[in-house]
C-alpha cells in the first residue's frame, strides 16, 4: 500500500537508505533534516543526492525543536505515517552535552507528537536504542525488561521519548511503535562509529583505540535489515489500530570488539595497529537483542552476516574515498 510518509533525519545514515527504499516502493516521502553539525554537512548532502530530485520526494530543512517551524512545514500535507529517526546520537558525546540531547531528542519528539495531535496524524514509528537497556546482565535483551537504569544521557533521552510516546498514545490514541536499534552499520555509517572510524584509521596506517580488553560485544545489525524492520513497522501501523509496541531490531548475534577489528583487517587486507585504553564512561559491556517479538509482529528476519556487512562497508568506503 502506497502512503505519504514523513522521514525525520532523512539525510542521515539510516534515514537516507529508508527514504530511497520507500520511494522505490512508490510512496510519497517528505524528508526532514536540520543538518546537525555533529558531523560534516557534506556527508549528509551526499546521502541525500541519490534521491533528492525524485518526483515523489519533498525535502524540508527544519529543526524539530522549533515547533512553529515544524508545524508550518507540514501545514498543507496529508500524512499517513511519521518515521521519526532524527535526533542526536552517541553515548560519549551525550555525557559532555546532556542539554543538547534533551533538546534534540526529548523536546523534538514532544514537538513531533504535538504536530501529530494537532493535524490528526495517527501513526508513528520511532527510533529508540538498545542503549536504554544499560548494563543489564540479563541477555538477550527483551522488551519486557526493566529499563529504568540508563547509564548515559543519550540512553535516558531515548527512554524518555518512549515514555512520552506512551502518554500520547494513552491520551490521544496515537498508534506508535518504538524500534530499539542495535548498532546499525554499513555504507553511509556515521563517521564517529567504530567500524567507520577503525576502517579509516587502519587504511591510513594510524593506530586504533581499543577501549578495554576487547571482550565487549555489540549486536551489529546491517542497515538493510534495519530498513526492512522499519518497513515492517510501517506495514503493521497501516494495518492495525490501537497500537503501542516496543520492538528490538537487532541481529541476535553479538560480536566481540577483537572480532570486529579482525573482520575489518580481513576486509581491508591491512593489519591494525592497536592501542589499548581504559573502558570509557557510559559504555556497556554487551548489547544482545532478543528479536522474537519483531519476527512475530513485523516479519523481521535479518539476512546479512557481520562479515558480509563489513566487506560491503569497506568496499563503499574505498569507493567514496578513492582508496
Amino acid at each position: 500500500m502506497q502512503s505519504t510518509i514523513v522521514v525525520t533525519g532523512c539525510a542521515g545514515f539510516i534515514g537516507s537508505h529508508l527514504s530511497e527504499k520507500l520511494l522505490a516502493n512508490g510512496n510519497q516521502v517528505i524528508g526532514i533534516d536540520n543538518f546537525d553539525p555533529f558531523y560534516d554537512r557534506q556527508v549528509k548532502e551526499r546521502n541525500l543526492s541519490t534521491f533528492k530530485n525524485h518526483s515523489n520526494f519533498r525535502f524540508v530543512e527544519v529543526d524539530l525543536a522549533d515547533l512553529d517551524a515544524l508545524s508550518q512545514a507540514l501545514e498543507n500535507e496529508s500524512i499517513d505515517v511519521i518515521v521519526h529517526l532524527a535526533g542526536k546520537a552517541g553515548v560519549r558525546p551525550s555525557i559532555e552535552d546532556p542539554q543538547g540531547y534533551i533538546r534534540a531528542n526529548i523536546l523534538a519528539t514532544q514537538n513531533v507528537l504535538d504536530v501529530m495531535k494537532n493535524k490528526g496524524i495517527k501513526k508513528m514509528a520511532f527510533a529508540s536504542s538498545s542503549s536504554v537497556y544499560g548494563n543489564t546482565k540479563e541477555t538477550p535483551f527483551h522488551e519486557g525488561q526493566d529499563v529504568s537504569q540508563p547509564i548515559s544521557p543519550y540512553a535516558f533521552s531515548k527512554k524518555a521519548c518512549e515514555l512520552i510516546n506512551y502518554t500520547y498514545h494513552a491520551l490521544y490514541g496515537l498508534d506508535i511503535i518504538n524500534m530499539r536499534f542495535f548498532t546499525v552499520f554499513g555504507p553511509r555509517q556515521r563517521p564517529d562509529l567504530a567500524i567507520h572510524k577503525f576502517t579509516k584509521l587502519i587504511l591510513s596506517g594510524q593506530e586504533i583505540p581499543m577501549f578495554g580488553d576487547g571482550s565487549t560485544s555489540r549486536d551489529y545489525t546491517y542497515y538493510e535489515d534495519t530498513v526492512a524492520g522499519i518497513q515492517g513497522a510501517i506495514t503493521y501501523l497501516n494495518t492495525h489500530e490501537t497500537v503501542y509496541e516496543t520492538v528490538n531490531l537487532g541481529n541476535n548475534q553479538p560480536v566481540k570488539l577483537t572480532d570486529m577489528i579482525a573482520a575489518i583487517e580481513k576486509a581491508t587486507g591491512v593489519k591494525a595497529n592497536i592501542k589499548q585504553l581504559p573502558m570509557q564512561a557510559g559504555d556497556v559491556d554487551i548489547t544482545f537483542a532478543n528479536i522474537e517479538k519483531a519476527k512475530k509482529l513485523l516479519n523481521y528476519n535479518p539476512q546479512y552476516s557481520f562479515e558480509e556487512g563489513v566487506q560491503n562497508f569497506v568496499d563503499w568506503y574505498r569507493e567514496v574515498h578513492a582508496i
